[in-house]
Parts: structure tokens; sequence; C-alpha cells
């Protein structure tokens, strides 16, 4: 039987927590007795199989000791091909477990390359890790689903903003809280994007409102739709936002660093009432986005009036969310759980249309179809 596939790291300005969360996941599953290869993408694109059992201070220098280059190559014999002396072997894999944050690896990306190489993998199809990465494309189809969400409009040059400042300035395209900015006009709000590379590709604006806390809860999608306990993350101080310090660097060091040694309240002490109102906007929000695995919801609270807000969906959230299901399912549980199910699923197939070729019986001649495109005669 081929192994699992373990895949981290990628381009992405959260390169490093995502090497963590695959040395995490690595250890998880071969500790569970599963065979596992790990894939070390580089920051540059390099692809590499590494030794597994490596330690985060390995990748300090690039791709550690021991690491073999891999060639990925596309078309009819497409696949991962371990570079030897001799000759490339292909690498067998059974699924691949995206561990993969931000940029191509979460928005899209990986997942359309290995639906070109014909490798099954968990972090959502192409679209849903798209929608996913999109934070205004994915607020608006919470809203249209009828689910409470704070307003959020893209920023642009001169564009309206139908709400009053203070606001809360955010890449368009991230998965994570790397370049959020709090400003108190549109001014400085359309300053803030124009200086920061992080907002440069797009970015998106919302109220900052001071009064509301962090609620996080997952959901995972095999072997049946189920919902995590519920979280609330603690800032490291009152105010501001949950910042990328918070998430990824509170924890301290050793193995626990990262995410899931991040300071929280767990289970979050709420209202039940208000617990049972975010596990059904979760489950809807499964429903209506089609993200499959274990991802992660974001939510927002207002303790005075009870309110919460869909605020953010992480596809591939930091430490797999593995600490949200302790209480319920081992982690090895659940990252079996997503490979079974992407191996299942298998490598998403496109309707390649009729096949009849009648439409290029009737095409005709091309350079009759380019007549008049020529532009304006003088």
């Amino acid at each position: 039987m081929s192994p699992w596939a373990v895949v981290f790291g990628g381009p992405s300005p959260e390169h490093e927590i995502s090497i963590l969360t695959g040395l995490q996941a690595e250890r998880v599953l071969t500790r569970a007795g599963e065979q596992v290869v790990s894939l070390y993408w580089g920051p540059t694109g390099a692809w590499h199989l590494v030794p597994n059992g490596t330690e985060a201070k390995d990748y300090l220098e690039g791709a550690p000791a021991g690491a073999r280059p891999v060639e990925v190559r596309l078309g009819a014999d497409g696949g991962f091909f371990v570079k030897g002396r001799l000759r490339a072997e292909r690498l067998e894999i059974a699924a691949a477990l995206s561990c993969l944050h931000g940029g191509l690896g979460e928005g899209g990306g990986y997942a359309g390359l290995m639906a070109l190489l014909g490798v099954p993998t968990t972090g959502g199809s192409l679209y849903a890790s798209a929608l996913g990465m999109d934070k205004l494309a994915f607020s608006g189809v919470v809203a249209a689903a009828g689910i409470p969400t704070l307003p959020r409009v893209a920023l642009t040059a001169d564009g309206d903003v139908p709400f009053d400042g203070p606001y809360i300035v955010k890449p368009r395209f991230g998965g994570s809280s790397i370049g959020i900015e709090i400003t108190d006009d549109l001014a400085a709000a359309r300053a803030v994007a124009r200086a920061s590379v992080h907002l440069r590709a797009g970015a998106v604006v919302e109220p900052y409102r001071s009064d509301l806390v962090d609620l996080n809860i997952a959901f995972r999608t095999h072997p049946s739709l189920e919902v995590s306990a519920i979280e609330r993350p603690l800032r490291t101080a009152e105010g501001g936002v949950y910042s990328y310090a918070d998430k990824y660097l509170a924890g301290g060091g050793g193995e626990d660093a990262g995410m899931a040694a991040a300071p929280r309240e767990l289970p979050a002490d709420i209202p039940e009432e208000v617990a049972e109102r975010i596990r059904a906007y979760a489950r809807r929000v499964a429903e209506v986005t089609l993200v499959t695995g274990a991802p992660r919801l974001d939510f927002l609270h207002d303790p005075a009036t009870g309110d919460v807000f869909v605020n953010e969906i992480n596809t591939v959230p930091g430490a797999m969310g593995l600490y949200l299901w302790a209480d319920r399912v081992p982690a090895a549980d659940v990252l079996r759980g997503m490979l079974v199910e992407a191996r299942d699923a298998g490598v998403p197939a496109v309707p390649s249309g009729f096949g009849s070729g009648a439409a290029l019986r009737a095409a005709g001649g091309i350079a009759g179809k380019l007549v008049g495109l020529e532009g304006p005669r003088a």
C-alpha cells in the first residue's frame, strides 16, 4: 500500500509556521503507526523528500540534511519523482495531507497542481481553497446564506465605504493575521494599503469593534460533518487584534511552539445558547462553501448582546486545529480521516465538454473570426 504524504513549507509569508504544522502532523501519524513520507516545498519553489523526524531548527538554512530533490512532472505521466544518481523514481502516494498555510499553498494553487499531478490531497478543492483565501468573496457567500457577518468591502482608491471608522484593514488574500492594521479614518486606511507590501495585492476594510472577542471552532467533514469544541484565544494585550505573534509566538519555545500552545480559554466560557448558534453557523458554512477536511472558523462575539459574527475561515489551520478536537477525537484520527476522505474522493475530474467536434467543424476559418477586431481605422 502506498504511503501518505505530509506536505509543508511553500512560497508564503507563513512558510515557517507551515513547517511547524507539517512536522507536528508527521509525528502524529507516524506515532499512530501510519506509513508517511514528508515533502518539503521550499520558499523558492524547489521540492524535497525529507527524512521523517526532523526538527524545526533543521530548516533554518533550507532543506535539512538528508533531503533528496524531487522533480515535479506534468503531463500524461505526471507525478512526483525522487532524483537518484542514475534515474528518477516515481514517488507513489495514496493521498497528501496539506499543511500549507497562506499563499499558493492554501489559496488554490497547490490544489490545482495536485489535480494535474493526479495526487489526491486534503485542503479543499481549488475552488473552495480560493474562496477561503479571498476574504471579500467568503464574506459575500456567508452573507448571502443568511449567516451573520460584519460588513466588509474592498478598499479602493476612491470607492465609498458604507460605514464609519475606526476601521480594520486586512489583506484580501491572506491566511493569517499578517498585514492587518487598525486606522481611525479612511484616508489613513488608504495610506496603509499603499504602503504595506501585504496589502498591495488587494485590501478589504471592515468596522473595528474593540468590544468584540474572538471565538474559534473547527468542523470536519469525514466520516460525517462534526464540530469541535469552541475556544477563546487570548490576546497578549487588551484591545488591538489577535495578532500573528499571539497565534504563533506566544506559546514559548520547545516542541509545543506554535498555535497549539498559544494562550486560550478552552472550552470558551460562553452561554450555551451562544455556543449552539456558533455550532449551527459552522455547519451552515460547511454546507455553503463545500470546504472539506478540518478547517477552523473564526467568529467575533459581543458579550453584551450575545451577537456572534462569522469572521474568516482557515482551510488549513495552524497546528491543523488538533487541539480543538482533543476532548473528543484523537489527533491521529482527525488527520487519518482527512487523508481517507481525500483518497476516496480521488482527483477531481473536469468535464471536457461534448467531445463531438461539432463546434470545431462549424467554426470555419479563423481568419474570418478576426474581421473587425483590428481596432478603429484612421
